[in-house]
């Protein structure tokens, strides 16, 4: 077999079996196949696209690439969420302790953000103390002993897959849908899911800007589960404008903490419980949604999901004194807050400019290993359908530098949208 009969195949609209796929991804991993061919191999994905089971192949063979991580000695059965990165998206912070609340262990291994997508462990990592990196065998015994694990990959899971993923970045494949769903599920399979729960990102702020694109995505990803034996379920939710209205890491990681308490923004939490009540229905804690819900919703009642994330937070190292006195998270010095110049119905809360933002105040990186300020951010106060009056405030940015501030002002001048014609509130969930 030779790499370039793989590509010229591609190239020529025909369909590569399991064998041509396996050695193309097991040559790429060890480097017998340079990256020019790499390259060449993925702009012939992303212009003829590939079958479902071909997509499936490629999935299992980048997962089967590393280090292949199996609960079954630990939990009956592994289930894993993901999100497909969006504004102000803390889910996964109050979704988790929810779930394990209800008797479901939860193991999860996250990433960091990059552009205008939040990370989940720079939120986590505003708690001081909180551990990132924690090995296989104390990844385990968590689960087991806690039943809620939040970290980073410490494994070297799906390793063809970071490669590729590099490679795509620098050669205008990264739109390919094939390759993004073959990316994030060979990660999830790699990392022992047995049942998966994906919340696909639609809208201003998301990857996929269309519900078309999104829905084709999800699709595809939920075939992969399905051949590959996972079962898995797509949710597609809006992501036009932020998440809640906490817009960087400890400011979002305190929204999380008051929704956990019972308050927060009525759309977070909606949102949590929708995906929760997925998430213990795949895990086969509940009969169905509705009944999964009523459970969710106890758990968050009750104080029981709170009691969770604290016991997270203090099994991974952190000060859980930070979360029992979350005002004590870091905090921007300086806060301005931007009014409604005139009274109107607000049509447009611009998802990717408040994240775009909150990178320019430090939020975020703009490449691998940059520092980021956990402090700086944004608070919106506002939805669209809302109606606003002139003077009331729009949006709050934290920042603890006055020319990063400027710049960030600067960027959102057209991100609220105003009409004199009232505007329905945008959905949730699309389907």
């Amino acid at each position: 077999m030779r790499a370039v009969d793989i590509i010229i195949k591609k190239r020529d609209r025909l369909e590569l079996s399991r064998e041509e796929i396996e050695f193309f991804v097991q040559g790429f991993t060890r480097g017998d196949i340079p990256d020019y061919q790499a390259a060449a191999w993925a702009m012939a994905v992303l212009l003829n696209g590939m079958t479902p089971r071909e997509t499936t192949d490629l999935t299992l063979a980048m997962a089967h690439s590393g280090a292949m991580l199996d609960l079954s000695d630990v939990v009956e059965r592994a289930v894993d969420k993901h999100s497909s990165g969006g504004v102000g998206d803390k889910t996964t912070l109050v979704v988790l302790p929810v779930a394990a609340a209800c008797g479901l262990p939860v193991g999860k291994m996250s990433g960091r953000g990059l552009g205008f997508s939040g990370g989940t462990l720079d939120k986590m990592e505003s708690i001081p103390g909180y551990r990132c990196d924690l090995t296989t065998e104390e990844f385990k015994r968590q689960l087991k002993e806690v039943g809620l694990v939040l970290t980073g990959q410490s494994l070297d899971l799906a390793p063809a897959d970071g490669k590729l993923y590099a490679l795509r970045d620098v050669t205008g494949t990264v739109q390919s849908i094939p390759l993004i769903a073959s990316s994030i599920m060979s990660k999830k399979i790699a990392a022992g899911a047995q049942a998966i729960v994906l919340d696909v990102k639609v809208g201003l702020g998301a990857f996929m800007q269309t519900l078309d694109e999104a829905r084709t995505l999800a699709t595809l990803m939920v075939d992969i589960g399905r051949l590959a034996g996972r079962e898995t379920v797509a949710l597609l939710s809006d992501m036009n404008q932020p998440l809640g209205r906490a817009v960087g890491n400890a400011l979002e990681v305190r929204e999380a903490i008051e929704t956990l308490r019972g308050g927060g923004p009525a759309d977070f939490g909606e949102h949590c419980l929708h995906v929760a009540a997925h998430l213990l229905v795949l895990g086969r804690r509940a009969a169905d949604l509705e009944s999964a819900r009523r459970a969710a919703e106890a758990a968050l009642a009750s104080g029981a999901a709170f009691e969770k994330f604290r016991a997270l937070v203090g099994a991974q190292g952190g000060d859980v004194s930070y979360v029992d006195e979350p005002e004590k998270l870091p905090r921007a010095r300086l806060v301005e807050v931007v009014e409604a110049e005139r009274s109107g119905y607000i049509f447009q809360v611009h998802a990717r400019l408040f994240g775009e933002a909150a990178a320019l105040l430090g939020g975020g990186r703009a490449k691998k290993g940059d520092p980021i300020d956990h402090a700086v951010g944004l608070m919106v106060h506002v939805k669209v359908g809302d109606y606003v009056e002139r003077g009331r405030p729009l949006y709050a940015i934290h920042a603890n530098d006055a020319a990063r501030l400027e710049e960030a002002r600067r960027h959102l001048q057209e991100a609220i949208g105003q009409s004199e014609a009232p505007v329905a509130p945008l959905p949730l969930f699309y389907e």
